[in-house]
C-alpha cells in the first residue's frame, strides 16, 4: 500500500499486538453478526410481535441506518476524546441495550431498541480500523490485518443467520440479541490491556451540522423507497426521496467550504478510490438482500428449522473468510481491478442460480449459489478496501477509513431497503387470500409471509392449505424479481469496476 512506508522507525508487530487484533475484531464481527442475525429470527419474531411489513423492514434497516449515519461524526469524536475510550463506551452501551432489545413487548419498541444499538454500534465501528493502522506500522502486516478485518466484516454477515439459526433452534426470538453479551466482555477486559490509546493530537471541531445534514439525508431516501414498495411510485414515495437529495447536495457543499469537513468529499476525485468505495458498497449490498430473503425461503418455504438453515448456508460463510484471505496473494499475480470485478460477477453469478433453480425449490441449488456469492464477496471486499486505504495519502487515511466504514453500512441499509422491499412488494400483489380470515390475520397474511404461515395455523385444513400455496408461490415469485434485479445489477458493477480500477495497484 501507498499510505506508509516501511522506516527504521516501523517496528514489526509481535504477540501483544496480534493479540490485540484478536480484541478489536470482536466488535467488527458483532457489528456484521447483528446486520444479519436479525433476519433469520424474522418468522419467529413475526409470530410474536406481529409487525406490519413496513415495521419489518423498519426493525431491519434501523439500526444499520442509524449506525452509517453516525460512523463519520463518531469518528471525529474517538479523535478528539481517544479512540479507545470511545470504543469501550460504546461496548458498555450496546451490551445493555442489547439485554433490553431481546424482551421488548412491540414492535414500536424493537425498532426504537434497534435505533439505539445503531447509535452505540457507531461508536464500535471507526474505532477498530482506525487503531489498526495505529499498532501494525509495517505495510506487510498491516495488509494481513486489513483482510482479517474485511474477512470479519463478511464472514460476520454470514455467520449471522448460522448463530442465528442455532439459537433460534433452542430458545425464543430475543436470544439473537443476547448474543453481544458475552462477545463483548471480553472486549471490556482485555480491550484496556492489549489495545493502545490512539487520538489526533490536532483534533477538528465537532461539525452538529453535518451531522443533521446526514441524518436529514439518509432518512428519506430510505423511507421513500419502502413506500414504493408499499403503495407503488407516487408523490408519496418521491417526495422523501427528493428530499434527501436535496440534504445530501447540501451536506456535500458543507463538506467542501469547512477547513476541516466532517466527511472529506474531495476524495471521491479519485477514480481508484470511488470505485473501490462501489464496490465495497455493491458486495455488501448483494449479501445482505440475499440473505434477507435466503433466511425466510429456507424457514417459511421449504419448512426447515433454523438450525437446519444455519447449517445450510454453513459452506458460504467458510467460503466468504477463506476467500478474503487467500485473494491476499492473489493480486501479487493478478491486477486487483481484475479481482474485484471478478468477484461482482461472482455475486451475479449467485443470483443467477437462484433464478434458474429458485422454482425447483432445490437446496443443493440454494447452497452452491451463497458459495459463489460468498467467494465474490469475500474477493471484492478485501480487495477494494485495500485500494481504498492505498490510494489516499497519509494525511487522509483516517478519513478514508470512516468513508469505507460507512460504505459497508450503507450497502447493508440497501441490501435490505431495495432487495427487501421489492421482495415485499411482489408478495402482496401475488397473495391471494381465501375467505374465513379475520381482519387482522388478513391483513397480516397480506404483509409478509411470515404473517401467512401464523394466520394458516387458525383456518381450517383447506383453506390453511390454500392461503400457504398462494403465500409461498408469491414469496418465490418475489424471489425471481429480486434475482433478476441482483443479476443486472452486479453485471453493471463488475463491467464498472473493469473500467475505473483496471489500472489500480497495490504494493507488493
Amino acid at each position: 500500500m501507498l499510505a506508509v512506508q516501511e522506516t527504521p522507525r516501523s517496528q514489526r508487530a509481535g504477540r501483544r499486538e496480534w493479540l490485540g487484533l484478536a480484541v478489536l475484531m470482536l466488535p467488527v464481527l458483532l457489528i456484521s453478526v447483528d446486520n444479519t442475525v436479525l433476519s433469520f429470527a424474522i418468522p419467529s419474531l413475526s409470530r410474536a410481535l406481529a409487525p406490519s411489513g413496513t415495521e419489518l423492514l423498519w426493525i431491519v434497516d434501523i439500526y444499520a441506518l442509524v449506525l452509517a449515519g453516525l460512523l463519520v461524526p463518531m469518528g471525529a469524536l474517538g479523535d478528539r476524546l481517544g479512540r479507545r475510550k470511545l470504543l469501550l463506551i460504546g461496548s458498555a452501551g450496546f451490551g445493555l441495550v442489547s439485554a433490553a432489545a431481546a424482551f421488548v413487548p412491540s414492535a414500536e419498541a424493537l425498532i426504537g431498541a434497534r435505533a439505539l444499538l445503531g447509535l452505540f454500534g457507531a461508536m464500535l465501528m471507526p474505532a477498530t480500523l482506525s487503531l489498526i493502522r495505529n499498532i501494525f506500522t509495517v505495510p506487510s502486516q498491516r495488509r494481513i490485518a486489513i483482510a482479517v478485518w474485511a474477512a470479519g466484516f463478511s464472514g460476520g454477515a454470514a455467520l449471522g443467520p448460522i448463530v442465528g439459526g442455532l439459537l433460534l433452534e433452542h430458545f425464543w426470538w430475543g436470544s439473537v440479541f443476547l448474543l453481544s453479551v458475552p462477545v463483548l466482555i471480553p472486549l471490556l477486559v482485555f480491550g484496556p490491556l492489549l489495545v493502545p490509546e490512539s487520538r489526533d493530537p490536532n483534533p477538528g471541531p465537532v461539525d452538529v451540522w453535518s451531522l443533521l445534514l446526514v441524518m436529514a439525508a439518509m432518512f428519506p431516501v430510505v423511507y421513500g423507497i419502502k413506500e414504493i414498495a408499499a403503495s407503488g411510485v407516487g408523490v408519496p414515495s418521491l417526495a422523501p426521496i427528493a428530499v434527501g437529495l436535496v440534504f445530501g447536495i447540501l451536506f456535500v457543499r458543507r463538506q467542501l467550504r469547512r477547513t476541516h469537513p466532517m466527511l472529506d468529499v474531495r476524495l471521491f476525485r479519485n477514480p481508484t478510490f470511488s470505485g473501490s468505495i462501489s464496490a465495497n458498497l455493491l458486495s455488501v449490498f448483494s449479501l445482505v438482500g440475499f440473505i434477507f430473503f435466503l433466511s425466510q425461503h429456507l424457514q417459511l418455504v421449504l419448512e426447515k428449522s433454523p438450525q437446519e438453515a444455519g447449517l445450510i448456508m454453513l459452506p458460504g460463510l467458510v467460503i466468504t473468510i477463506i476467500a478474503g484471505l487467500a485473494v491476499v496473494r492473489v493480486v501479487r499475480r493478478v491486477r486487483p481491478g481484475y479481482v474485484v470485478a471478478g468477484g461482482l460477477l461472482l455475486n451475479a453469478v449467485g443470483y443467477t442460480i437462484v433464478l434458474a433453480t429458485g422454482a425447483e425449490d432445490s437446496i443443493a441449488g440454494l447452497m452452491i449459489a451463497f458459495m459463489v456469492l460468498g467467494l465474490g464477496v469475500g474477493a471484492a471486499e478485501t480487495i477494494s478496501n485495500d485500494l481504498i486505504l492505498s490510494s489516499v495519502p497519509p494525511t487522509k487515511a483516517g478519513a478514508a477509513s470512516a468513508i469505507s466504514e460507512t460504505a459497508y453500512e450503507v450497502g447493508s441499509v440497501l441490501g435490505t431497503a431495495v432487495l427487501g422491499s421489492i421482495l415485499t412488494a411482489g408478495y402482496r400483489n401475488g397473495v391471494s387470500l381465501p375467505d374465513g380470515l379475520s381482519s387482522a390475520d388478513a391483513a397480516a397474511a397480506s404483509e409478509t409471509l411470515g404473517g401467512a404461515v401464523e394466520a394458516a395455523q387458525r383456518l381450517p385444513e383447506g383453506p390453511a392449505i390454500q392461503l400457504l400455496e398462494s403465500a409461498r408461490a408469491a414469496f418465490d415469485s418475489g424471489v425471481g424479481v429480486t434475482s433478476l434485479i441482483g443479476i443486472i445489477l452486479m453485471l453493471a458493477s463488475a463491467v464498472g469496476a473493469l473500467l475505473v480500477l483496471r489500472r489500480a495497484t497495490v504494493e507488493h
